[in-house]
């Protein structure tokens, strides 16, 4: 009884991280010195996947062109983000903090973020 017990507890422990870390929390690396100084290459951050309500200013992890990439809000639906480009219906547009080195929603073709590509949100 005591072995299995032994056997247990350490299955139990890792079925319990796996889901927190897999349905609740996100743990991830910056991967580009995009959003320094807040966030510095290397850093090793912590979201939270249940997102809720995005504002600008807030920052996410998300998925983009096949990349995990770290990037602020800078206008949500319905605002104008560089001059005269309105965001669409379920979308973000997103800079990095570091201007001078960041491929951000000024450089891609679809320069949007939709909401179901989002995987979290930084708490900072």
């Amino acid at each position: 009884m005591k072995k299995a017990c032994m056997m247990v507890i350490p299955l139990l422990i890792t079925m319990a991280a796996l889901f927190l870390f897999q349905g609740i929390f996100f743990i991830g690396v910056v991967p580009t010195a995009s959003m320094e100084p807040t966030l510095p290459q290397g850093s090793i951050i912590i979201g939270t996947r249940f997102i809720g309500e995005l504002t600008a200013g807030d920052i996410i992890v998300f998925k983009h062109d096949g990349k995990t990439l770290v990037k602020r809000i800078a206008a949500v639906e319905g605002e104008y983000a560089e001059g005269d480009v309105k965001v669409p219906s379920g979308c973000f547009y997103v800079l990095g903090d570091n201007r001078a080195n960041s491929v951000d929603s000024r450089f891609w073709e679809d320069p949007f973020v939709k909401e179901s590509d989002i995987i979290a949100k930084i708490n900072s």
